[in-house]
């Protein structure tokens, strides 16, 4: 059981690790996104639309950032544990294969 959390863990890192990467939309998108009204109004007001998009994917990206940074920190702490964890999961595969 704490193998296959930790794999789920180390592929969610890694998605988002691809995602923070790219310039690219996400495939998938999940609505409504909570945002405080006045900041969306006054983005809105004094930007247009389009700046307050790029407004909320920067908010959107800096929090996933932090968020991961602390998955990462919870799950695996080191990049040495990190480094275990992935030879573990080499190993599951070739014996798998």
């Amino acid at each position: 059981m704490e193998y296959q959390k930790k794999y789920s863990n180390l592929r969610i890192l890694k998605s988002i690790q691809e995602y923070l990467k790219s310039d690219n939309d996400a495939p998938t998108s999940v609505y409504p996104i909570k945002v405080p009204d006045d900041l969306l109004l006054q983005s809105l007001k004094s930007q247009g639309a389009e700046n307050a998009d790029d407004l909320i994917n920067y908010i959107f990206k800096l929090g996933l950032t932090i968020w991961s940074e602390k998955l990462y920190q919870d799950e695996f702490g080191t990049t040495s544990a990190l480094s275990s964890f992935i030879d573990v999961v080499k190993d599951r595969n070739k014996k798998t294969k």
